[in-house]
């Protein structure tokens, strides 16, 4: 994907500092906005997965953090919710005047609070989603009961949260008294997902159902049965990101895609940070491609030899149907098994070292339909004239140039 360092002022003139994920190769459909959660940062993982699986399905997502988090300047002893409601509008402002206005907010635990609030405030918005979101900001107050006591006689208090300290001024707990999410979210009249883990040990269950009632149709629940707070599992992420994606579409306008900016097919993106997870755009469809997690991957896509195995699978097959319907014979399914590895090479002049293998790939038929002994062996004579697998066999050439 095309990942971009962004910088914008908020109200006070202070710079955040967010992540810009576009598609591999295409403009956007629709934009959207993540909040982050309490005292979290645009780069956890979960944000991340969460964000990929929406690039992977053609929006551009912006994750930013908040004033006094992660590179953004500020103190955050000075902040409050209501800050934060303003820094998502700063933000939404900012696409609107450099790449376009957000249609999708997406909030995580008290992001997911925030991104209600800021929605009654970001008109170019159509639906909204949130992830283990408290049905109330001054849920918060919990986290910091260790704090509470010292914070409300001398006015702050240095309060730890997973592992961190933070300096919360008695401002911040004032602030959230005087927030009311109920009454926000039944005048909001735009189409909230929420969802929520039934396991979720700092945001019970409870506050999705009490959103629920608020909120006014149309409105979606999905469980993330199993999931902890912080979505620490990356299949618990990566599944709440492909939900979102599939979910916001049917409220979305989605123009018609641009042709591919490019002469070539096929184009793969992969950021450093990414690992091996690398998106793709192949003819006119997208796609991820991974490694196994046996090889420092997250399997999140097949490998790059898969990939050509695949090619080589899918072109057998649609060549003996092509084949059988033009003589009219009766082949009802085909099933092309293909597996790629280096075996000891079995007709060569260099192989007497016991180390000298070749590129192989194991590939296996099955035929359903009714065809005598002659049909069948003229059928695996034409699976070998696979345009793929003639490439396979053929002298090729690759030619690379450095796009500047």
């Amino acid at each position: 994907m095309n990942l971009q360092k962004i910088r914008f002022k908020n109200k006070q003139g202070q710079e955040l500092v967010g992540r810009l994920e576009l598609p591999a190769d295409r403009h956007p459909h629709n934009y959207a906005l993540f909040a982050h959660c309490f005292t979290c940062n645009k780069n956890l993982q979960a944000v991340r997965n969460i964000g990929k699986a929406l690039t992977s399905q053609g929006f551009g997502v912006l994750r930013f953090d908040f004033t006094g988090l992660g590179e953004s300047d500020g103190d955050f002893a000075d902040t409050n919710f209501s800050g934060n409601v303003e820094d998502l509008v700063a933000a939404a402002d900012y696409l609107s005047e450099n790449f376009e206005a957000p249609s999708l907010l997406i909030g995580h635990s008290l992001g997911g609070a925030a991104v209600i609030f800021a929605a009654a405030e970001i008109t170019s918005v159509r639906a909204l989603a949130t992830i283990g979101a408290p049905s109330n900001p001054t849920h918060v107050k919990h986290l910091l009961r260790s704090g509470i006591e010292q914070i409300q006689a001398e006015g702050k208090a240095v309060v730890n949260l997973s592992g961190r300290d933070f300096t919360i001024k008695k401002q911040f707990l004032d602030d959230l008294e005087t927030q009311s999410l109920a009454d926000v979210a039944q005048k909001l009249r735009k189409p909230l997902l929420i969802m929520h883990s039934p396991q979720d040990a700092t945001v019970e269950i409870k506050n999705a159902e009490e959103i629920y009632v608020a909120a006014r149709h149309p409105k979606s629940f999905v469980s993330l049965d199993g999931a902890d707070h912080l979505l620490s599992k990356k299949e618990d992420s990566a599944y709440a990101g492909r939900v979102i994606a599939g979910w916001a579409q049917r409220y979305l306008e989605i123009t018609e895609e641009e042709a591919l900016r490019t002469d070539h097919h096929v184009v793969a993106s992969l950021d450093a940070e990414d690992g091996y997870t690398t998106q793709m755009r192949v003819g006119n469809h997208y796609m991820t491609a991974d490694e196994p997690t046996s090889f420092g991957g997250n399997d999140f896509g097949p490998s790059p030899y898969e990939l050509v195995s695949a090619g080589l699978s899918a072109c057998t097959a649609m060549t003996i149907q092509m084949y059988a319907r033009r003589k009219g014979w009766d082949v009802r399914n085909v099933e092309v098994h293909t597996s790629y590895g280096k075996e000891h090479a079995q007709d060569c002049e260099a192989c007497e070292s016991d180390s000298s293998k070749i590129d192989t790939f194991n590939r296996e038929i099955r035929l359903i339909g009714d065809l005598d002994d002659k049909q069948k062996a003229r059928i695996m004579e034409i699976a070998d004239k696979c345009p793929v697998h003639r490439t396979l066999h053929s002298e090729t050439q690759v030619i690379s140039t450095l796009i500047e």
